[in-house]
């Protein structure tokens, strides 16, 4: 059996800013931008990786979360420890250089890591964690 990643979900809670990180900062394409109600998803994309997605997408989306539930996920996403990812590149100076110079919230200027990789971090809009690894 194969599998491979698809899509994966990250909460967003201003879908404008979010699309001006992805698509500017990071150079990512849109591949779709679907509105339900006052509701909307933006899959974004590498073009160098056509197979995989990220959506962006309302926070607490699922109808079968409680008001409980959907108050924890909005404190953790203003805590920014609710979701996270993980991208590479050839080019992490160069990369960071960019990302920085929009403005971007600046988690980790890029360094060795005790577990083998050069990295740097920042955090999107909504507060996700976006490490990029050099690769």
């Amino acid at each position: 059996m194969s599998l491979t990643i698809h899509y994966a979900f990250l909460p967003a809670t201003d879908h404008e800013a979010s699309l001006a990180f992805y698509r500017d900062a990071l150079g990512f394409e849109v591949r779709n931008d679907v509105g339900y109600g006052d509701m909307r998803w933006i899959t974004l994309g590498s073009p160098d990786q056509p197979e995989t997605s990220l959506v962006i997408e309302p926070p607490a989306v699922d109808p079968g979360l409680t008001d409980d539930e959907r108050r924890t996920i909005s404190e953790l996403m203003a805590k920014g420890c609710y979701a996270r990812v993980v991208l590479g590149t050839t080019d992490l100076a160069g990369t960071f250089e960019r990302v920085q110079a929009t403005g971007a919230d600046v988690v980790q200027e890029p360094a060795d890591q005790p577990y083998g990789v050069r990295d740097c971090a920042f955090r999107d809009p909504a507060g996700n964690l976006i490490r990029i690894n050099q690769v």
